[in-house]
Parts: structure tokens; C-alpha cells; sequence
């Protein structure tokens, strides 16, 4: 019998969550370093591992760390592209969020001796 666990199903279920900022009056930085993030090459099937990293300086909201943990691991079993998945993330972010500044940095491992490293930020918004 294939019983579904319960980290597999709280991953497809999750949804991500945002808290108050404690501090909406100054700019600080969160930093958040998730170094296990995989994918599947939508070409191959293939999986690509990679390091997500989550810079941002609140406004109002915070997001929940747990809730985000099981977003990224939603991403195991999803094709997308490196460029894709990334852009993705800051897109989810920064709604959920709407912060005074953030970057997201998606460093995938090399494979086929391809390093990709990619990298999207509001400041590139504004151009």
C-alpha cells in the first residue's frame, strides 16, 4: 500500500504565508539561504540541484520560514527552467510580500559543465 506521506502531502498542500513586520519603522535586511532547492530540467528530466538566495528589506510583512521551506520543495517534482523557477520565486515573493527592496538568486550546480547562475532584483524593475 502507497500511503502518501506527511512531509509529501504538507509540500503539495502549503501555501505560503506572511507575518507582521515587527519593525516597519527601519529598513533591515533579511537574508535567507535554502542551499537544498531542486528542479527538473523541463527538456530532460533531469534534476538540477541549486542554491536560492532570498535578500530582502521588509515593508509591512515578513514571510513565514516554514511556509517557505515547503514552497521551494514544491519545485522537486516541478520542469522549469533555471531562469524560470527563479523569476517565479521573486514573482510569489514580492507579492506575498510587497518589500522595499528584495533579490533572489537562484545558483544552480553545474551540469553538462554548464554553471547558470541566476539573479533578479526590484532595482532591476526600475529600468
Amino acid at each position: 500500500m502507497n500511503k502518501v506521506k506527511y512531509g509529501s502531502k504538507a509540500v503539495t498542500t502549503s501555501k505560503l504565508k506572511r507575518w507582521p513586520n515587527p519593525s516597519q519603522d527601519r529598513d533591515y535586511t533579511i537574508s535567507i539561504h535554502f542551499s537544498e532547492f531542486t528542479c527538473l530540467c523541463p527538456r530532460s528530466g533531469y534534476p538540477d540541484f541549486a542554491t536560492i538566495e532570498i535578500h530582502y528589506v521588509p515593508d509591512k510583512y515578513i514571510v513565514e520560514l516554514k511556509s517557505l521551506k515547503l514552497y521551494l520543495n514544491n519545485y522537486r517534482s516541478t520542469a522549469v527552467s533555471h531562469e524560470q523557477s527563479t523569476n517565479q520565486i521573486f514573482d510569489d515573493l514580492k507579492k506575498l510580500l510587497k518589500p522595499r527592496h528584495m533579490e533572489v538568486t537562484g545558483d544552480f550546480n553545474p551540469r553538462g559543465n554548464v554553471k547558470t547562475v541566476i539573479k533578479v532584483s526590484t532595482d532591476q524593475e526600475e529600468h
